[in-house]
Parts: structure tokens; sequence; C-alpha cells
């Protein structure tokens, strides 16, 4: 179990059910992104209401404090999701996050979100019944108060209870049920430098494989609309090849967590958040940039990599935290014919950026 703290506020985490902050209101899902539509289905347990009508918000504990000492009256407003991902459990393949943990623990944080409960999802969770997940985790577990989803909710051994199940069966425990209907997202015209065609109709519901999608397609614009914020890259600057020293344009190589999923590859224009070892350091000055995400094809490099480099700004950064926000893809990765050709294309690259960037 942690505490994660940050600016005085914290998000209760618990990898198991034994020890939780409860009674709790809680939305359910898989949360990956934090993106419009899962605010939608959280923002109804920010406010719980207890049984008697009234507004039962808590007050997150103080760092110091035994939380399992907080007044049993308070209802914890609560995240509940899954570890690992449950399509990562019945395929054995590894999944990559649009917010791996600590970044779902800061957005959760940002929205008021007072605990996040991550079910391990084994054979015995998914052999559940529906009725057996209400009572055994949401009831006897949680003790829950009242309960939100979205429309397209399924849970249960072989998924197939429905978000009207869950109204029906919580109905017996006396457990609102709020059904939270989908987000949609209005596409507009791709962005003629992205990497491929996507093709997604129009009013397309807001998902984590939608942007994941627009993602890998470079439509910057279009994921980070449905995330309602810039899809950000949060990594530690460690040495490279230093070769864009060499034509003038040194770059911050920077290695991201390994579940973390990558957008497609080629070259964006970003702001950048310099983070200091100790929080009350940190500067809020966002600094331009350039990225490239790619395997630099014109000096034949063998692997793809992550490099940023900062316009207007001279420093060692090695050993730094990098928060990198990605505002517009310029355009895909490609081979040049010299260093030459490679150094003229960047100089553009950051002019279109700079131009980008003062407009947004």
């Amino acid at each position: 179990m942690l505490n994660l703290s940050q600016n005085g506020c914290s998000v209760w985490v618990a990898d198991a059910t034994e020890r939780l902050l409860t009674p709790t209101a809680v939305a359910l899902g898989k949360f990956d992104g934090v993106h419009l539509g899962h605010q939608r289905v959280i923002q109804p347990v920010l406010q719980p209401v207890k049984r008697d009508g009234k507004l039962g918000l808590a007050t997150p504990p103080l760092p110091q404090a035994d939380p399992l000492a907080a007044p049993q009256e308070r209802i914890y407003s609560t995240v509940v999701t899954f570890r690992p991902h449950p399509q990562e459990f019945f395929t054995g393949q590894a999944r990559t996050w649009l917010t791996p943990l600590d970044e779902k623990v800061e957005q959760l944080r940002s929205l008021g979100v007072e605990q996040l409960v991550l079910l391990p999802f084994d054979r015995d969770l998914a052999a559940l019944s529906p009725e057996e997940f209400v009572e055994k985790i949401l009831v006897q577990r949680l003790h829950c108060q009242q309960i939100s989803v979205g429309q397209d909710f399924c849970f249960g051994k072989h998924r197939r209870g429905t978000a009207q199940d869950l109204q029906a069966i919580a109905a017996t425990y006396n457990i609102p049920v709020t059904v939270v209907t989908l987000e949609t997202s209005t596409l507009p015209a791709l962005n003629k430098n992205s990497c491929t065609s996507l093709d997604i109709s129009d009013n397309a519901p807001i998902s984590t494989s939608l942007i994941r999608k627009s993602l890998e397609t470079g439509d910057i614009k279009n994921a980070n609309r449905c995330l309602g914020r810039l899809y950000t890259l949060i990594g530690t600057v460690v040495e490279g090849e230093q070769i864009g020293r060499t034509i003038g344009f040194p770059t911050a190589n920077l290695e991201l967590p390994i579940d973390k999923f990558v957008p497609c590859k080629g070259v964006y224009a970003v702001r950048v958040q310099i983070l200091s070892e100790t929080p009350e350091t940190n500067t809020s000055r966002e600094i331009w940039g350039v990225m490239n995400i790619g395997n630099r094809p014109t000096v034949n490099g063998t692997y793809s990599s992550v490099e940023v480099h900062l316009l207007d700004w001279i420093g060692d950064l090695y050993g730094k935290k990098l928060i990198v926000e990605l505002v517009e893809f310029l355009r895909p990765e490609q081979k040049f014919p010299s260093l030459e050709a490679l150094k003229s294309q960047i100089q553009q690259d950051c002019a279109i950026a700079i131009q980008v960037l003062s407009q947004s």
C-alpha cells in the first residue's frame, strides 16, 4: 500500500483489498488515460452521498495519520481498477499504458480522487460471477455506498455482467449505481503529416483504444482532445550517442518507463518542464522543444530512442526528469542523404515548431 503525495494532497493506493479506506463511493473501470470519458465516470463519486441524502465528502488523511482511524461516517471517493490489465492476464502479453501507475495516480489526484484500489486480476477474480463480484468485492471488502460506471462496462466471469445488471444486483444491497453515457469526439480532418490514415467515423466514442490509434497515426490533436490535456512523456535524461551535438542540435535522450505507450515515429513540437529532485524547487518555466521518436536512419541508428532538442536553453540535463507534452506532429521519420541535409531539415522543424507553439 502506498500513499503518494504532492502539494499536500494525496491518493491512497492499495494493491490488495485487505486494508482500505472505507466506506467508499466507487468508480469502476480500467481508466487507462483518465480521458474525458473516464472523468465523466469519476465525477459522480467525487461528491458521494450518504444514505441519509447528505453529502459525505471525506478529507484525505494526513500522511502521518493512520487512515484506518479515520471517522467511519466519511465516504471516500475511490477508483477501482485491475492489475494486471485483464487483457494482459488472458493473453500473457505485456501491455503498455497511456498512463502508467505514477501518471494515473497524479491524474486522479488532480481530479480530487482520494483512493485508488488495484484489484489483483487473477483466476479467482476472473471466475467470480457478477453477483459474487458485487457481494464479495464491492459490498464485503469495499463497503461500497455508491457506484459509477460507463454504459459499456462489463464485469464478472466471461464479462457477462452489464451496467444494467450491476444496477439490478446493487439495488438488492440498496447501493445506487450511476450509468454514464459515453463521451464522443467529433474528429477533425487528419493532420496532413500524420503517419497513416485513421479509419474512424465521426462522433466516435472517446476510448483508450481511440486515443492509442490517434497516437499511432500521429493525430496528436485528436488524442489531446479526447484526453482533455496534452499527451505526456515523463522520463529521465540518460547518455546517448551525442550525434546531435556534432550538427549543432544537442538533444536530451529520454529514458521512459518500460510500460509507457510511445506514439508513432516522427518529429513533434513539444513543451517541456524540468523536474528537480526536490518538488519545492521545481520551476514552472515552460521550455519549447522539438522531439524525435525513432531509429535515426540518417546515422544508421540500430534502436528506437526518444530525443528532445530544447529551444533557447543551455545546461546539463543528465539525470534530470523531464515532462514532455506533445502539442503537434510535424512529420514522419525519414532518412536524409547527408548530415548537412538532416541539419537543414532540423532547422526547418525548429522554425515550424516555434510557429506552432506560439499559436497553441
